[in-house]
C-alpha cells in the first residue's frame, strides 16, 4: 500500500511522526508536510510565490519532504511532483487539537484530506485532544493502524474524508467509537487592538466560544461522552433541499433571455 502522510503542524510534529512509526510496515509511507506549523489555514493554496521542498532524514534513515507551503499545497505537490507512485491513501494528522464542528472549515488538517478526495484518493483526517502527550499520540496512531487493518471495508467512497477525533487516553478511558455528524460551535468575534513598539496599531483575532451544539449524534456530543468520533465529510457544500426550493426561480427568466 502506498500511503501519503501530511498535516498542518509541520514535518517534525509529534503526531505525524507517531503515525510514521506505527504504519511503516503496512506499506510504503511517505511524508510531505509543511516546514512549520500552518494551523487554521483552511484550504488555502500558494499562488503568487514559489514553493520549495527539501528532504529531511529521520533517525531510521527514511526521509520526508518539508514544503514551504500550506497543507493543501503539500498534497498537490506530492501528487504531481514528489511521489513516484500515486498513493492508495492519504492520512492527515495526527493534529494537535480536535477538529470538530465548524472548526473543520478552518482546519488545515481536514483541508489536506479534502484535497486528496478531490483527486479520488481515500483520505483520513485524524486529530487528538489538545495538550496531548506522547502516550495520547501513540494511542491515536495505534487506532488508525487497527482501523486500516480491519476486515470490514473502512472507506465506503473515495469522495468522503473520514474525520476522526480521539480524546486523550491519559485523561481517562475511551468509551467507544461513534459514527457522527458535524456539530456546531458558535464563536463571538473578538478582535484585540494592540500597539507595536513604534505605536502603530495591529489586531489579534481571538474568537470566544459562545455555544456548543451537543445533539446526540454530533462529533461534539461524542467527545463529551469520551468516544472516538468518525464523521464522513465532503467538499460539496451544496444544500440539496434549498436547491429544490429555488428551482421555481428559473421560471422568472426565459431560457432565451440574452439580456436585451
Amino acid at each position: 500500500m502506498e500511503i501519503l502522510l501530511t498535516n498542518d503542524d509541520g514535518l517534525l510534529a509529534t503526531g505525524i511522526q507517531a503515525l510514521r512509526k506505527k504504519l511503516t510496515d503496512l506499506g510504503n509511507v511517505t511524508l510531505v508536510a509543511p516546514e512549520r506549523e500552518r494551523s487554521a489555514m483552511g484550504h488555502g493554496i500558494t499562488m503568487h510565490k514559489p514553493l520549495r521542498a527539501d528532504k529531511v532524514f529521520f533517525e531510521d534513515g527514511s526521509f520526508g519532504w518539508s514544503v514551504s507551503g500550506t497543507p493543501a499545497d503539500c498534497v498537490k505537490l506530492a501528487l504531481d511532483k514528489l511521489l513516484p507512485l500515486r498513493p492508495d491513501l492519504v492520512i492527515s494528522g495526527i493534529n494537535n487539537g480536535l477538529n470538530m464542528g465548524i472548526d473543520v472549515l478552518y482546519s488545515g488538517t481536514v483541508s489536506a484530506a479534502l484535497e486528496a478526495i478531490i483527486e479520488d484518493i481515500p483520505a483520513i483526517a485524524v486529530s487528538v485532544e489538545e495538550e496531548a502527550t506522547n502516550e495520547d499520540y501513540d494511542y491515536a496512531a495505534q487506532f488508525i493502524r487497527d482501523f486500516l487493518q480491519q476486515e470490514t471495508k473502512p472507506f465506503p467512497s473515495k469522495k468522503v474524508v473520514l474525520n476522526i477525533n480521539v480524546p486523550r487516553i491519559t485523561l481517562g478511558p475511551i468509551s467507544g467509537i461513534e459514527i457522527t455528524v458535524q456539530g456546531l460551535k458558535r464563536y463571538g468575534s473578538s478582535v484585540i487592538t494592540r500597539l507595536d513598539p513604534r505605536g502603530k496599531e495591529y489586531y489579534w483575532l481571538c474568537g470566544e466560544l459562545l455555544e456548543i451544539d451537543r445533539s446526540q449524534n454530533t462529533d461534539l456530543s461524542a467527545y463529551a461522552r469520551r468516544a472516538i468520533s468518525i464523521t464522513p465529510l465532503h467538499f460539496d457544500l451544496t444544500d440539496r433541499q434549498t436547491l429544490d426550493e429555488l428551482s421555481s426561480l428559473q421560471k422568472l427568466f426565459p431560457h432565451n433571455n440574452k439580456g436585451n
